[in-house]
């Protein structure tokens, strides 16, 4: 693949589709700044990715990025558009399958994320799983999560990611988290407290599988949302999206804006929370790695 690489041998890849889609347009450079500095203090390097005019770019520089916020549109890239952003030469925001599919490319080993997207629940006639899962499958990235959108279906996710053959690793934690609740039904395959071993395991399993790794970090406890509050929330979302004919690609943002908004704010507080703990984890991973390869 023709791409613009600038990472380094610790670098922690960072998406775009955050920034550009997920939220406010005023505090995406400070987030972006934020997260930067994050991975930094851990003694890793910062690698935002995304496409700029078409090229796929691993390590975008700050211009490159005011260039994406300050287009009229950007499409959310996932890996069955990806082509075709290319093709058609526009800016893109990658996802989380995106991002790691450019991350695999430039040799980049661990990315920092939200969520990863999972199986839809129920809500609609139409099967909906997201292209995340799969990416797991043929890129060899460990993407530090707090584990899959409380909005989807955590159980069956978190099968789907079994049936696959994928490592789910939970860092300081058994159970595997679901993005706002630090806890779900469902449970992570092995538990490490310390990330050196974190990062022997991570650069085993890379090697011996050739697939994705999920390393489960729960939001902090601190900033995890309340049980009840978040029902009471999600049940309204949903029959919104319900009655406004949200379906397949326009569920999840329709969502998430609906909870936005009826939570007055405290889910967009809350990921960003989770976002930061888990650069953090995702940047002493990635020094870990790279000393052990020096």
């Amino acid at each position: 693949m023709d791409l613009t690489n600038r990472s380094k041998p610790n670098s922690v890849a960072l998406e775009t589709t955050l920034l550009v889609h997920g939220v406010p347009p005023e505090s995406s450079q400070p987030l972006n700044d934020k997260l930067a500095q994050i991975v930094t203090d851990q003694g890793a390097h910062p690698t935002l990715i995304g496409l700029v005019n078409g090229k796929p770019t691993v390590g975008m520089t700050n211009e490159e990025l005011a260039s994406m916020l300050s287009a009229d549109s950007v499409l959310k890239a996932n890996t069955a558009n990806l082509g075709v952003a290319m093709h058609q030469q526009v800016h893109a925001a990658t996802t989380v399958s995106t991002t790691m599919e450019l991350a695999s490319a430039a040799g980049v080993k661990v990315f920092a994320t939200g969520g990863i997207g999972g199986v839809h629940r129920g809500y609609g006639e139409h099967l909906d799983i997201s292209s995340d899962l799969a990416a797991f499958t043929r890129f060899p990235v460990a993407v530090v999560t707090s584990g899959v959108k409380s909005i989807l279906d955590v159980e069956s996710t978190r099968e789907a990611l079994e049936t696959l053959g994928v490592l789910v690793i939970g860092y300081q934690t058994d159970s595997f988290p679901a993005f706002y609740l630090r806890e779900s039904d469902a449970q992570v395959d092995v538990r490490i407290d310390d990330a050196q071993e974190l990062a022997e395991l991570v650069s085993n399993e890379l090697k011996r599988a050739e697939r994705g790794i999920v390393v489960a970090n729960p939001i902090p406890p601190q900033h995890e949302l309340d049980q009840s509050e978040w029902n009471s929330w999600l049940s309204d979302a949903q029959q919104h999206a319900n009655q406004v004919g949200a379906l397949g690609r326009n569920a999840t943002p329709t969502i998430l804006s609906r909870l936005h908004q009826v939570s007055e704010g405290a889910t967009l507080r809350a990921n960003l929370e989770l976002v930061k703990s888990n650069a953090a984890l995702a940047g002493k991973l990635a020094a870990h790695l790279s000393s052990m390869h020096t």
